[in-house]
């Protein structure tokens, strides 16, 4: 079983073929070597993961190289946590519906205009509040209750 090792503290100028080789040289043969880059900048962003055949390699990994200083920085070398199935789906989900053009077509000819709608409004405990028992912020109270006045002095009147 192949165990997936998180590299930190990597610097920024790093390309991942170095990172190979550095864990070529020191460990020996490892499997998928990952370097984490920024998209806009292309460079390292200070992590990246490598992957290695077993639970003892990664044993052996770890305690040689974490602390290990490589280009004046000392890596920091732990097993990666792996998120759990459900989320990394609906990470992807998500990440496929933004993708989408239809849906950026229709946020665009939303009529509401980023006001909220049914199905993104407040949390239940605030929605389900009668409206009548809530109290006003105590600075606008005085005016909120002359504004009321004003309004039922008009509609009376009509």
């Amino acid at each position: 079983m192949s165990v997936r090792l998180y590299v930190g503290n990597l610097p920024r100028e790093l390309s991942r073929e170095e990172l190979e080789a550095l864990f070529n040289q020191e460990v020996g043969e490892v499997g998928i070597t990952k370097l984490i880059t920024d998209r806009k900048t292309g460079k390292c962003r200070g992590f990246g993961f490598v992957t290695v055949e077993s639970e003892e390699v990664a044993d052996q990994v770890i305690e040689k190289l974490n602390g290990y200083t490589f280009k004046d920085n000392p890596l920091k070398i732990e097993k990666a946590n792996d998120k759990p199935k459900s989320e990394a789906k609906e990470k992807e989900e998500t990440v496929a519906e933004k993708a989408t053009p239809s849906n950026r077509n229709n946020r665009k000819n939303n009529k509401n205009n980023g006001r909220r709608t049914q199905a993104n409004s407040a949390p239940a405990e605030y929605s389900s509040m009668d409206t009548e028992a809530a109290q006003p912020d105590p600075r606008w109270a005085d005016a909120l209750a002359q504004l009321k006045e004003r309004l039922l002095a008009q509609s009376s009147n009509a």
